[in-house]
């Protein structure tokens, strides 16, 4: 299955809360969840029992699109995220943020997720002074993600930086505006997810 191009609105709504797909427009009044528009399809028009299943499955669908991934490769996350030390809901966790196109989001260089994948292929990134354009590259502590100085790159993380400008930076990342550049000063922890999700849902999914 390809990666999903349709109407990201659609999304929030099947989940029924925030994925933040669109960066600083989801929080205008117009947003569909704002609204309380209902769950798109058929299945909005009537209701369901809740299963543990379900639940299950409502978690994990809405960890993997906030991060705009495939099933094959969110359950590779979760396959490696498995066999690490630790627990496993913490490893996936930090997989996850610790993408690149991620970072790049959460440091408000650009304005949505979906634009951080295309900034990071089109090569506007470096990561410890060398470009970078695979989204799923993930950092590590003490790596410093900066924009390039060539073209228009900085022009255009200028205007996202001032257009996310109440958009709050997590700490375990440092952002230097004035450089375009940010540190990530320590790994993420469940806490630090930029969604609220029930990890231990989605562990339970696919440990059956």
């Amino acid at each position: 299955m390809g990666r999903y191009i349709g109407p990201v609105c659609r999304l929030c709504r099947r989940e029924k809360t925030k994925l933040f797909l669109k960066g600083a427009k989801c929080m205008m009044s117009k947003c569909p969840v704002e609204k309380g528009r209902k769950v798109p399809g058929a299945q909005g028009m009537r209701r369901r029992k809740t299963t543990e299943y379900g639940m299950q499955l409502r978690e994990k669908q809405k960890l993997r699109r906030s991060f705009g991934i495939g099933e094959k490769e969110f359950r590779n996350y979760f396959e490696k995220a498995a066999h690490q030390k630790g627990r496993a809901g913490e490893n996936l966790i930090r997989f996850l943020e610790t993408r690149l196109d991620n970072v790049v989001y959460r440091l408000g260089f650009v304005t949505s997720p979906r634009t951080a994948r295309q900034f990071v292929r089109h090569g506007h990134i470096q990561v410890n002074g060398r470009r970078v354009n695979f989204p799923g590259c993930r950092v590590k502590v003490g790596d410093i993600v900066e924009v390039r100085e060539k073209g228009t790159s900085r022009q255009r993380a200028a205007e996202s930086l001032e257009a996310t400008h109440a958009q709050i930076v997590p700490e375990w990342l440092h952002l230097d505006k004035n450089r375009f550049r940010g540190e990530v000063l320590r790994f993420p922890m469940i806490n630090d997810g930029r969604v609220p999700v029930d990890i231990s849902l989605v562990v339970g999914l696919y440990t059956k």
